[in-house]
């Protein structure tokens, strides 16, 4: 599955949220190192969900950028 995640800039490096998976976030010193620990974050919180009965929600998140002129 694909999940989308959103990564945003901190105050002290980065930190990432999926909007598919309520609670799961992680956060990481550069853009790469938190889109790594995110997809930890997301494998162990399906695992998570597994483990005590409840369904693994689908994707249904995406995104798309709108260019604006300025």
């Amino acid at each position: 599955m694909k999940y989308l995640i959103i990564i945003e800039k901190s105050e002290t490096g980065y930190s990432a949220y999926s909007p598919d998976l309520s609670g799961c976030v992680s956060t990481g010193s550069t853009p790469e190192d938190t889109e790594k620990n995110m997809r930890e974050a997301i494998a162990f919180h399906i695992d998570g969900l597994k483990q005590e009965g409840y369904e693994v929600p689908e994707p249904t998140s995406r995104s798309s950028y709108v260019e604006i002129a300025a």
